[in-house]
């Protein structure tokens, strides 16, 4: 028999009397769908009846499970989203229930509460800012134990060539997924709180914006996706009738546990995984809670499920920054850039440009959902209303404008902390005091001896897109940004040129679905290989590789496509050090390629693009000497082999899947690189 969960209301003074407050007492505060042996109960009258009778008090303390709901109103949701709360009860089978509002009120509740707990602490030189440490076993996304589950393994991901180990996402069947799912969450929040965040990945008002409802046993995770996200009663408002998205998340330690908890971060490693379920409309998250893993808006609804999403419904989800950079004519123009994670997203979407008269303004520095518009104009929207960025490497050097948005309202997680309550990672040497102490992100002593970073490589900062200072009027305009330019990059040390321009629009597409970088600490990878990161998406993957590259191919018929770029920052000359000094001076490329939005002659065939004609690239005011021969330098045997490479890996990984338009341009490729 199927049981029923009967929510209990905080001090209600209608039930109490009657002595049955922990198995009748919804009804008095609106939550009508309370069923006795299949009777619906609604009048005051019958539930005090029902609550005299002794068969079926029994019956109910048989097939009822009786929660508090600690904050909110249960009888508010949806009947959709009260459906959703059940089952999810039914089967984590949490001790209270609490309905987010995304207020203030209830933010500082939860800080206070995990500040009770030992899972954060308070970083008395700034204004409300906090530290968290999570177990040093949960600390970044796990690609490994990430699936999207469907019947047909090909929807998922391209059947590779035999004897190949697939490299562009994880499959899994729904057979496998439902054992899976039965051995971790099965009481699974028993003695927590589950929290029912609804939350929009996108502004409330646009045709773009996505409604969701995630549960989870984490005030972390609450705490951090109303930075993140437009959480809260609004959203839930919103949505109506509506179908959402499902998100499902538990740190997967129920209470009392066995398990000894390091940094009171409550995570269950062993067991970690994440699940998406397109079928469903639907994510499930179990062991780990770091941000990647549990906050689902990020990475999963924003760009595994919704690269799906977008597919269906005739759009792009891509891993981009979207900025505006404005001429000294005061001309803008936006442009979407994608690049792996930790190759200086977040820099370049916050520049200080070095150029006189420029000015940078961020949209968003890591998702960008993209449509055309009625006028045939491709727009983009941030989806989300936060940044949570590396840590270590940013400085007042290298991107201030972080700094500046960081001092308030911020969760830092896995940082290290100086001796005046401030924060500290590597880049912040010489801005730290020598005098102050640093307690590592172990929570020990460390000094610039011991060895060791005091940060972890992804450690993280949580802070509030309107808190930047250079964030763009238009950021949460419902319509979205102009899209001017798409841009590719990558951390490649050798023969990629600094920037170069696609020939076409399919070229384009080949040079994103081309995309290679060093690992980065944001996923498990340890060493710096270089890896195909195919349009910086190669974790984020919703669906069959193959497809996604033949639905971008597909966009050129559905509107008017922005040229096509790929920057470099990152090359390194004979010495093993960096041609271009990168963050600020990136302004001077920038300028180069709205120029050449704007149809300026400052461009010259080569093999591999278009390539900027000797002196088109403003050096004015560079204040070192930059070897731009150097940087522009073609070797022949580099992109000989880069092409026998990439012929390869798009024989192994994508085989019968890949179009024929990008075996096209493997061939264009190699042929001209041979003339070199």
């Amino acid at each position: 028999m199927t049981s029923k969960s009967v929510y209990h209301i905080k001090e209600c003074r209608v039930c109490e009397p009657v002595g049955v407050s922990r198995l009748l007492c919804c009804t008095c505060r609106a939550a009508k769908d309370v069923y006795i042996m299949g009777l619906l109960i609604r009048s005051l009258p019958m539930l005090r009846a029902c609550a005299r009778s002794k068969f079926i008090t029994q019956y109910l303390l048989q097939h009822s499970r009786c929660l508090n709901v600690v904050y909110g109103d249960i009888g508010k949701l949806q009947t959709k989203v009260k459906k959703f709360v059940d089952d999810g009860v039914s089967v984590c089978k949490p001790e209270n229930i609490h309905i987010c509002d995304g207020s203030e009120k209830e933010n500082t509740m939860l800080l206070a509460l995990m500040q009770q707990e030992g899972m954060i602490k308070k970083l008395t030189k700034y204004e409300n800012c906090w530290l968290s440490l999570t177990d040093p076993a949960d600390v970044a996304r796990v690609e490994s134990k990430t699936f999207v589950v469907t019947p047909a393994q090909r929807a998922t991901v391209p059947i590779t060539r035999e004897g190949v180990k697939g490299a562009v996402g994880n499959w899994m069947s729904p057979e496998d997924w439902n054992h899976e799912y039965s051995k971790r969450f099965p009481g699974c929040m028993s003695g927590r709180t589950m929290y029912v965040i609804p939350f929009s990945m996108g502004p409330l008002n646009s045709p773009l914006a996505k409604i969701c409802i995630q549960l989870t046993d984490s005030p972390y995770v609450v705490a951090s996706m109303r930075v993140m996200t437009r959480m809260g009663t609004a959203a839930l408002e919103s949505l109506g009738d509506d179908a959402f998205v499902k998100c499902l998340h538990s740190v997967g330690q129920p209470l009392p546990t066995d398990r000894k908890m390091v940094n009171n971060w409550p995570c269950n490693p062993e067991q970690t995984i994440v699940s998406h379920i397109p079928a469903n409309n639907e994510i499930i998250s179990f062991g780990s809670g770091y941000g990647g893993n549990s906050l689902l808006g990020k990475k999963c609804v924003s760009l595994r499920l919704g690269s799906i999403i977008a597919r269906n419904e005739g759009w792009l989800a891509e891993h981009m920054l979207i900025l505006g950079i404005t001429n000294p004519q005061g001309v803008k123009k936006y442009i979407a850039a994608a690049f792996p994670s930790a190759c200086g997203k977040t820099n370049l979407a916050m520049m200080e440009p070095s150029i006189p008269g420029f000015k940078v303004e961020c949209v968003g520095d890591d998702i960008a959902w993209m449509k055309f518009d009625d006028e045939g104009r491709l727009r983009a929207i941030n989806p989300e209303k936060g940044f949570f960025g590396v840590a270590p490497g940013t400085s007042m050097d290298t991107n201030p404008n972080a700094m500046r948005t960081i001092v308030k309202n911020t969760i830092f997680t896995n940082v290290a902390e100086t001796s005046d309550g401030g924060i500290y990672w590597e880049g912040l040497e010489k801005f730290t005091p020598s005098d102050l102490k640093v307690t590592d992100w172990h929570g020990k002593p460390w000094t610039k001896d011991s060895g060791k970073p005091a940060a972890h490589p992804n450690s993280r900062f949580c802070t509030p897109a309107g808190q930047c200072p250079v964030i763009d009027p238009a950021w949460e305009d419902p319509k979205g940004v102009p899209i001017d330019a798409i841009v590719f990059g990558g951390r490649r040390p050798e023969g990629v040129p600094l920037v170069y321009e696609s020939f076409d629009w399919k070229h384009g597409v080949f040079i994103g679905a081309a995309v290679k970088s060093e690992a980065t600490a944001a996923a498990e990878h340890k060493g710096k290989v270089i890896m195909h990161d195919p349009f910086a998406m190669r974790p984020f993957f919703g669906y069959n590789f193959g497809h996604y590259i033949a639905h971008w191919l597909s966009m050129e018929t559905r509107g008017k496509v922005p040229k096509v770029f790929h920057v470099n920052w990152f090359r390194k000359g004979p010495n093993g050090k960096f041609m271009w000094p990168g963050f600020g001076e990136n302004s001077r490329v920038l300028d180069w390629i709205i120029r050449r939005c704007d149809g300026e002659d400052c461009a010259k065939k080569s093999a591999i693009g278009y390539i900027p004609t000797p002196g088109s690239i403003n050096l004015y005011g560079l204040n070192e000497s930059v070897d731009m021969d150097g940087l522009f330098e073609l070797p022949k045997q580099f992109w000989q082999e880069e092409a026998a490479e990439l012929k390869q890996y798009f024989d192994d990984q994508v085989n019968a899947d890949l179009p024929a338009e990008i075996s096209n341009q493997l061939n264009t490729l190699k042929e001209r690189a041979s003339k070199l």
